[in-house]
């Protein structure tokens, strides 16, 4: 049977006509109360506190910081060795150090990964031919597709698996389809001299994964022995650099306007350098909000990033649903005072519609007392 929401526009009590911006009263603090990640009903709700002014939390439901950049042992010579950090039933997410040329080939028969270069440059040779890798670089590797990688300097790489899914690129609506980024930028690899010259006849085993699983195919030759292709579904890469934000000077854009990336079951998105809003009564750090559908990642890049405090390269925080959470106090004051006209902060945002469990290895690197990072939020009444 066909359904539609419970919508009902209304206006209660003291509220700004415009979301996020010209606020009735100076000193309120607004909340957007959303469904469907920022697509489905919200309303905005103006608080004389900040809602994330708490003074003390129980329970495991809880914003979480993870200090990765500090994680070690994660150089193994396959990605399908390296720890699991986060993960649900769609959703795998890792960090991967690929210090030296790969020995083996790899597959992933569960999915599609992502890989995101923090760090380090290098090579890719896979079933379409051959890339290079820089820092800032997404890779978007279909599922059953055999690569492997040979550094150049040292790599750390943010991997994230879409199980039983693929990626594909978001509808850019009204914008059209060259905004963000045009398709024109997507590299895709070449049957090249170096590609070329990388085939052999000697012996190579294939690492195949399935239902996380570890099955080895052995070849009596280079099985990336491809002379050409034709089609439509490739290993794609994409830099953050050449990402050009959607922004407005008067008013604040939610997350998804920056969305990279969307599969069936989350949605990538990439914070870029930006002009910060200008319009007096505009919002100037991202919104207070309670999206309560969606688990939110965030893994901070290069930059200072603007809305947290005491958050730096390398490391990862995570939102779950359930909870308002938003700007910390430092932010928000310098919103309030419009103190930077600029930011440059890059991080990768990973939303996912089911919740997320956090392994063993990443509860080792947790900062427990994140939690509290936004208590002196009193200090600004």
């Amino acid at each position: 049977m066909a359904s539609q929401p419970i919508n009902f526009p209304r206006t209660e009590g003291q509220c700004s006509a415009q979301a996020h911006a010209d606020f009735p009263e100076e000193g309120l603090y607004e909340r957007e109360v959303g469904r469907d990640g920022f697509f489905g009903s919200a309303s905005h709700i103006h608080h004389r506190h900040p809602p994330t002014g708490w003074l003390a939390w129980e329970g495991p439901l809880r914003p979480r910081a993870f200090a990765f950049a500090k994680i070690t042992g994660i150089a193994p010579d396959s990605p399908w060795r390296t720890p699991t950090l986060l993960h649900n039933a769609h959703c795998r997410y890792r960090l991967w150090d690929c210090n030296e040329a790969m020995e083996n080939l790899v597959r992933n028969a569960d999915g599609d990964d992502l890989l995101f270069v923090h760090e380090g440059d290098g090579e890719i040779f896979c079933d379409y031919g051959h890339m290079t890798l820089t820092e800032g670089d997404y890779v978007v590797i279909p599922r059953g597709t055999m690569w492997r990688l040979c550094p150049q300097r040292p790599m750390r790489l943010l991997m994230i698996e879409a199980t039983e899914q693929s990626y594909q690129l978001p509808d850019k609506g009204m914008v059209g389809r060259h905004a963000l980024f045009d398709p024109a930028v997507l590299k895709t690899p070449q049957i090249n001299q170096a590609f070329l010259d990388q085939q052999n006849e000697e012996r190579w085993q294939v690492h195949v994964k399935r239902h996380q699983q570890i099955s080895v195919i052995t070849y009596p030759f280079n099985p990336l022995d491809a002379v050409g292709w034709h089609g439509d579904l490739s290993v794609v890469k994409l830099n953050w650099r050449d990402i050009r934000p959607l922004m407005s000077h008067r008013y604040h854009l939610p997350p998804s306007a920056h969305t990279t990336f969307v599969t069936k079951h989350f949605v990538i998105c990439t914070f870029v350098p930006r002009p910060i809003e200008s319009d007096p009564g505009a919002l100037k750090v991202p919104f207070y909000h309670s999206n309560d559908d969606y688990d939110e990642v965030l893994f901070y890049h290069a930059g200072d990033f603007f809305s947290r405090d005491n958050i730096t390269q390398g490391m990862v925080t995570l939102h779950p649903a359930g909870f308002p959470h938003g700007p910390h106090p430092k932010a928000y004051k310098a919103g309030q005072e419009y103190s930077r006209k600029f930011t440059d902060e890059v991080a990768v945002m990973l939303d996912t519609r089911d919740a997320l469990e956090v392994s063993p290895k990443a509860s080792e690197l947790e900062n427990p007392d994140y939690v509290y990072s936004w208590r002196n939020h009193n200090e600004l009444g």
